[in-house]
């Protein structure tokens, strides 16, 4: 067996050890101390970043974001590598830089990520998300199609595992072209953005019984149209540039991956039950990723999932910070509004309203697209819901336009929410 494989082998195997271990909140709290004084002393310390600050414990991190993860990038990683060079192998269509694996996040927020991993751990990235998805992998054979965007490295890992058949689909080439060969290979698992999910749905084309959903927001609307029409759970895995944080179960609660990574939480804005996650894996050994603040917003679950597991339940992912809408408040300043109650507005207005945009053009102008089919009063009913959310939360007249016309993209994330407007 590889040394690859192995590692593989060996992280499924800890994974699924990990799952019967870790039964109660306290155990799941007891492993997280644990590992984290483990990575204080055998990776954080080494680092000239942490070192040379004089940290020595975890409570003295700073916290960090992209801006300032990719300034410091080569002090955060073993290699020595500077995001640039890791920027510029990639653009010359490289994946590997000085023996070590290396990627970049999708640029959706127009600032793109980059990572550094050993083979060594992307293998323990498979081992760890086979485990979760797929618990019967090493005695039962897999069709398992890929349609999702980046991080090809870490999937092609996938195919070097005999008992599982994988295919990948280019979303670039359209949905439409590639139908009849996903039909065609049968795949008992799919993994692809809720868009496309939702586009093979509908046409009944959907026939996997493991459907996972990835890269994008797992809409409700997505989500109740694609189990509607195939009488499938759809799972979702959460999982970005910086690491894989959770992924659904059977029953379709999305579990945080507190096995491998320690979670913090800050509030995503005023009046608001989202949180924006901090995070830091301690599986990592190359590039250091501790106390890294995720872009991303979600509502977590206080209700007990029947699966039994001890993992935070995640209610929903909302969008991303970047995403909430800065309107005029009637006090002169700016609030903020979530996409969820952006969202909500929308939907609530008229239930025939199936896809949607909701775009923040100007610092007072907000424009709502609908679909061509949607009956002609569903105008006038999402403008009225949206007068009656500006008025509750005290913000000054915005304009509100209606259009109609919806592409989907697939050569980009679907942002059902956008804030296109930027301050100053």
């Amino acid at each position: 067996m590889s040394s690859g494989r192995l590692s593989a082998y060996s992280a499924f195997l800890r994974t699924r050890w990990l799952a019967w271990r870790l039964r109660t909140r306290g155990a799941v709290e007891t492993h997280r101390a644990r590992n984290l004084d483990r990575m204080m002393r055998e990776v954080v310390t080494r680092r000239p970043y942490y070192r040379d600050k004089g940290i020595t414990r975890f409570d003295q991190m700073p916290v960090m974001d992209k801006s300032s993860l990719l300034a410091d990038f080569s002090q955060l990683n073993s290699a020595g590598l500077s995001a640039d060079q890791v920027r510029e192998a990639l653009e010359r269509g490289e994946e590997r830089l000085d023996g070590y694996v290396i990627g970049r996040s999708t640029g959706t927020s127009g600032n793109r990520g980059y990572y550094v991993i050993s083979e060594r751990e992307r293998f323990v990235w498979l081992g760890t998300l086979l485990a979760k998805t797929l618990p019967d992998a090493l005695w039962a054979r897999h069709r398992v199609a890929l349609a999702m965007p980046g991080l090809p490295r870490l999937y092609t890992s996938a195919s070097s595992g005999s008992r599982i058949d994988l295919r990948f689909f280019d979303l670039a080439r359209g949905v439409e072209a590639w139908a009849g060969e996903l039909a065609a290979f049968s795949p008992d698992t799919i993994v692809a953005p809720p868009k496309v999910l939702r586009y093979l749905a509908e046409r009944d084309l959907l026939r996997a019984t493991h459907l996972f959903s990835g890269a994008e927001v797992l809409d409700q609307i997505d989500r109740s149209i694609i189990e509607d029409r195939t009488g499938r759970i759809v799972r979702q895995i959460y999982m970005a540039t910086e690491g894989l944080f959770g992924v659904a179960c059977p029953y379709g609660t999305l579990h945080l991956a507190e096995d491998a990574v320690a979670f913090e939480w800050q509030a995503a804005a005023e009046r608001s039950a989202l949180v924006t996650p901090l995070i830091t894996d301690f599986t990592r050994r190359v590039q250091v990723m501790a106390r890294y603040r995720m872009n991303d917003l979600l509502e977590l679950s206080g209700t007990p999932c029947p699966c039994g597991s001890p993992f935070q339940a995640v209610a929903r992912i909302e969008g991303r910070q970047d995403d909430i809408f800065l309107l005029p408040g009637r006090d002169g300043g700016r609030r903020p509004l979530t996409p969820d109650v952006l969202r909500n507005a929308v939907v609530d207005a008229d239930r025939r309203i199936t896809d949607f945009r909701i775009i923040q053009r100007e610092a007072d102008h907000v424009e709502v697209r609908l679909e061509e089919t949607v009956a002609a009063e569903a105008d006038a009913a999402v403008e009225a819901s949206l007068v009656r959310l500006f008025g509750r939360t005290g913000l000054a007249p915005v304009r509100i336009s209606v259009e109609r016309g919806i592409a989907l993209p697939l050569d980009r994330k679907l942002r059902r929410v956008c804030r296109e407007w930027h301050e100053g």
